[in-house]
């Protein structure tokens, strides 16, 4: 692996189409006057088909803001945010809803499962709403990848806190979005249980051809991605590709020297 450079610098504007998601001039502002808050300042970001990203930054970088702009959770201010072809901010909320069932997954840090359904009926929970009809194959392929197939029949409170997870990262896989959104999916789980989860998202980019963009603090985690995005003030500042948990860790306390001394 290359050295780390030594300033850093801030990733172009996105350069083509073909990517599963991208801002382009993206902010974010909340309020007004005195109690105006700056938290996304003119991001410009790709996400590529197939790969998986990390967003890194430290408490009220930006992150989980980007995250949520970026999947139609949050409107923007100014600039732009598509996934694939479709502009965001040109959709209506009826539009925004069908967008986010049929084109995005979700992972969170709290599992998000109804504890009356039984983990395959939690599964495929989002396309029995959209009443549509899983891809039997597609639908086995994603339960074998994440370690499920003994499970299905079991209800949440009968599973561990990684089963569960996994159980939420097979309902993100489902329906075979464009693009999976993971906002500190690892968050509850113990070490081990975290890592299997992280796994089985590696194995879904490698195996099946997801994108996946995940927020995490964690520089263990972080190394799952193929690539890491760093914020800071609501900036895009940096960019680590194959990254090593000892990369991000020295990249994130370079930042934080830099804040203590500026």
């Amino acid at each position: 692996m290359s050295q780390a450079a030594t300033t850093p610098t801030t990733p172009q504007a996105p350069a083509h189409a073909g990517a599963a998601a991208c801002a382009a001039g993206l902010s974010k502002v909340y309020g007004e006057g005195e109690t105006r808050v700056v938290a996304l300042d003119s991001v410009s970001v790709e996400f590529g088909r197939g790969r998986f990203t990390a967003i890194m930054g430290p408490s009220g970088s930006g992150k989980s803001t980007l995250m949520h702009c970026m999947a139609g959770l949050d409107t923007i201010s100014a600039g732009s945010a598509r996934i694939g072809d479709t502009e965001l901010s040109r959709l209506g909320d009826r539009q925004l809803t069908r967008l986010r069932r049929d084109k995005i997954g979700f992972i969170f840090q709290a599992f998000n499962l109804l504890p009356t359904l039984n983990a395959l009926e939690n599964i495929t929970l989002p396309m029995d709403i959209a009443g549509r009809k899983p891809d039997q194959q597609w639908l086995d392929l994603v339960v074998a990848t994440v370690g499920l197939s003994g499970r299905l029949r079991h209800r949440p409170s009968q599973l561990s806190g990684g089963q569960q997870q996994r159980v939420a990262v097979a309902r993100a896989l489902a329906s075979r979005p464009e693009i999976i959104f993971a906002d500190e999916p690892t968050g509850n789980l113990d070490s081990r249980s975290g890592a299997e989860v992280l796994g089985f998202l590696r194995e879904s980019v490698r195996e099946l051809g997801q994108t996946v963009v995940m927020v995490t603090h964690d520089p263990v985690a972080a190394s799952y991605a193929d690539r890491v995005v760093f914020l800071a003030d609501g900036r895009l500042i940096d960019e680590l590709a194959a990254p090593t948990p000892e990369d991000v860790l020295d990249r994130m306390r370079r930042f934080d020297t830099k804040g203590r001394t500026s």
